[in-house]
């Protein structure tokens, strides 16, 4: 059995690319955990096929990770918990994948306080998306810190450190790449919208 080793952020609709969250149900093994982003968030009210589709990932095993920008640090801390709050209540999703998180050492305080306020909620798995390094402060605050956001050309010039809790999230990578943590995703997806396109991996289960 595949080692559970690929967080998906995937952002397209269930009902326009059926096929694509069928792949990802089917690969169930091989996953970490998909972000579910029905719109930039949660969005203003429950999205049945999105509610649908993490129900099939649940059911499959697979961590479903509900959206949440936090803005590096400039978003509200009430702002960002009802969202959390309203991806538990919708979606039933296991944990957070929270993205735009601060790097420096000032933001850390907010962070904890929204640390705190997921585990409250129910959050299982918390995930800080970074986007780059961030001080060490982070690391008790989360589950698993992406270390990484970019693309293929930047990321292979670069000796980034892989440590079981960090992620590396690359796009436009060519097939058969795969990042150096533990934890990771690379798609062939690039320009504005990578994330609409799932990773070379998975394969479907047989």
């Amino acid at each position: 059995m595949p080692t559970p080793s690929l967080l998906v952020p995937f952002y397209e609709h269930p009902a326009e690319r059926p096929d694509a969250w069928a792949a990802l149900v089917g690969a169930a093994p091989s996953l970490y955990g998909v972000v579910l982003n029905p719109a930039s968030g949660a969005g203003p009210a429950p999205d049945p096929a999105f509610a649908d589709a993490a129900g099939r990932l649940r059911a499959a095993g697979v961590r479903v990770l509900g959206y949440v920008d936090t803005a590096y640090g400039r978003r509200p801390h009430a702002e960002v918990v009802g969202e959390l709050l309203r991806h538990r209540d919708w979606y039933a999703v296991d944990g957070a994948f929270l993205d735009q998180v601060a790097t420096a050492p000032g933001a850390l305080a907010h962070y904890r306080r929204i640390a705190v306020a997921a585990r409250a909620a129910g959050a299982a798995t918390l995930v800080f998306n970074h986007g780059a390094r961030p001080d060490p402060g982070y690391e008790a605050q989360a589950d698993l810190l992406v270390t990484f956001e970019g693309p293929w050309d930047t990321y292979r010039t670069l000796d980034l450190p892989a440590a079981p809790h960090h992620c590396h999230l690359v796009y436009a990578a060519p097939a058969g790449f795969r990042p150096a943590t533990p934890v990771h995703c690379a798609v062939p997806g690039a320009g504005a919208h990578p994330w609409g396109t799932l990773p070379h991996l998975p394969e479907p289960a047989r």
